[in-house]
């Protein structure tokens, strides 16, 4: 039941208080990504250092509260991060989902964890990854500017 408590908690506060669901001035990188089976529809901004360091990050849109905390808490982890270690956080963030990951692990992902429990809610899976496959999209692809979709997932 605590567990239960505490994700409420943590997705009620990312949901209602997002800290990084906003708009960057003149973002370096932007990418759509798009949930064509519920609806959410998010967009990802980054600003990257020379080195590749996360310095900003915002995103807007529109979908569930599990979509939208988990952006947010997806932004509140990687900025301050390289991509490398951005792009690590998401390969544990979605093994934890398909309930593959470690306590080590689980820890890695700070308040992003207490959505463990999507892996036994498989009609929301692709609620909570979209920000995550965002990610990903400008990471490995900087050039990209196209929509991203979780059909494939």
């Amino acid at each position: 039941m605590e567990n239960r408590t505490f994700y409420n908690e943590i997705l009620t506060e990312h949901n209602i208080h997002p800290i990084y669901k906003t708009k960057l001035i003149n973002p370096q990188h932007s990418l759509r990504g798009v949930n064509p089976s519920c609806g959410d529809d998010i967009t990802l901004q980054l600003n990257l250092s020379e080195d590749g360091i996360i310095e900003d990050g915002a995103f807007y849109g529109d979908g569930c509260a599990i979509s939208q905390a988990s952006a947010d808490m997806m932004l509140e982890l990687v900025i301050g991060k390289s991509a490398e270690e951005a792009l690590k956080l998401k390969d544990t963030f979605l093994k934890m989902i398909k309930d593959k990951v470690t306590d080590e692990e689980l820890e890695l992902l700070e308040e992003a964890g207490a959505l463990k429990d999507i892996s036994h809610m498989p009609s929301r899976v692709k609620c909570a990854v979209l920000g995550w496959r965002t990610l990903e999209g400008i990471l490995k692809d900087e050039e990209k500017k196209d929509s991203v979709s979780t059909e494939q997932m």
